[in-house]
């Protein structure tokens, strides 16, 4: 005898649920059922309305509560919900996790593509531009007060704890040498500058230019320097942002850009963005144009305070032998399509028959070496 197996019936499904018909706030009680014959989930609420939701046009949509209960929509209504206490009637649902078919791609892709268009010309042109503007009508004070503050972030930005900023060095005798520098070049600068000058105790290979005046040194980049001269020469490049107030241009477009990027991808209002800034500044890039005119800067300045702008030639070079270490500073310059030319430039810069002038004694050297100890 040939037995015939016969699928088995599912259970018949019913269940109390809480109905939202997406034009009152209120809930509305619905005592549901699955109508086999038609296949949908069939109801009637105690508001009166009758639901009749084919199954398979029902999608489940997370429960934003706590994930312990069954929220469920219809494929073509964003507004109703069911919301069901437990997941008992997810098998009867055969396309409860099916995303719904993107219509009218061609027009999406337009308007992602002119949103993106929008963030960049925000970014790339309205934020620079605006920045160039404000950086005008700073103050002094202003400007100084955020590098001030600027240069805190930084020092605490570079100790992987957060807890212990980074020392500013402070050797008598090491501070008394970095003036005698500072002084000689002060008296070649076309104006005297209020330079407020630091080294931070850090192994990294830079020194860059904050708002307000300020220049930072490395501990690392004195470590490197071969000759005083060297020092000075880089010394006089970041003089020449100063002057010409490239760090504050960027400070702004830098804090402009990271506003904008908050408010697309969550808030940069925090740690996050001080850390960001902080980076942006230290690695500061400038135009190949800004660097060019701080390069013939320093030159000028160099000349007159009697010590050869081939140093800055020299310590260009020294960066380029440097290119496998893994420090900002150098690979800025590594990677700046014109380091031959500007090491050309900075040995042309010499005048033929240029005699420089001792800038540091022996002595002084070797404490402007020993700064951080």
């Amino acid at each position: 005898m040939t037995v015939l197996r016969v699928g088995r019936a599912p259970k018949p499904f019913s269940a109390t649920a809480t109905y939202f018909d997406g034009t009152r706030a209120a809930p509305a009680h619905v005592a549901l059922t699955v109508d086999e014959d038609t296949k949908a989930l069939v109801g009637l609420a105690d508001t009166g309305a009758e639901i009749r939701w084919p199954l398979t046009e029902i999608r489940e949509v997370p429960d934003q509560a706590g994930g312990d209960q069954m929220v469920l929509q219809l494929a073509n209504d964003p507004v109703q919900r069911i919301v069901l206490a437990d997941h008992t009637l997810a098998p009867r649902l055969p396309n409860r996790t099916k995303r719904p078919k993107v219509t009218k791609r061609g027009p999406l892709i337009v308007w992602a593509m002119a949103a993106l268009a929008s963030v960049a010309l925000i970014i790339f042109v309205l934020v620079p531009t605006m920045a160039n503007q404000l950086a005008r009508f700073i103050p002094p004070e202003g400007e100084r007060a955020l590098g001030e503050v600027t240069l805190n972030q930084i020092r605490t930005a570079l100790d992987q704890t957060g807890l212990n900023p980074v020392p500013v060095c402070d050797n008598p005798d090491g501070l008394a040498a970095l003036a005698k520098m500072e002084t000689r070049l002060q008296n070649a600068l076309p104006e005297a500058q209020a330079l407020t000058v630091s080294v931070l105790d850090h192994e990294m290979i830079n020194a860059f230019a904050l708002p307000g005046n300020y220049i930072v040194f490395f501990r690392g980049l004195i470590d490197k320097a071969q000759t005083p001269e060297e020092v000075a020469a880089v010394f006089a490049h970041e003089i020449g942002h100063v002057v010409s107030r490239d760090p504050t241009r960027h400070a702004l477009r830098s804090a402009g850009s990271l506003g904008v990027l908050g408010l697309l991808f969550g808030d940069f209002a925090g740690g996050a963005a001080v850390l960001l800034l902080a980076e942006r500044l230290i690695e500061a890039q400038y135009s190949q144009g800004a660097e060019a005119d701080a390069d013939v800067f320093a030159h000028a300045v160099l000349i007159k305070a009697q010590i050869a702008p081939s140093a800055l030639a020299t310590m260009f070079e020294r960066f380029r032998e440097l290119g496998g270490e893994t420090s900002p500073f150098v690979a800025h310059f590594l990677s700046h399509p014109s380091l031959g030319d500007r090491v050309q430039a900075a040995r042309d810069a010499t005048p033929s028959g240029f005699e420089a002038v001792p800038l540091l004694t022996a002595q002084e050297w070797r404490a402007l070496q020993n700064i951080c100890d």
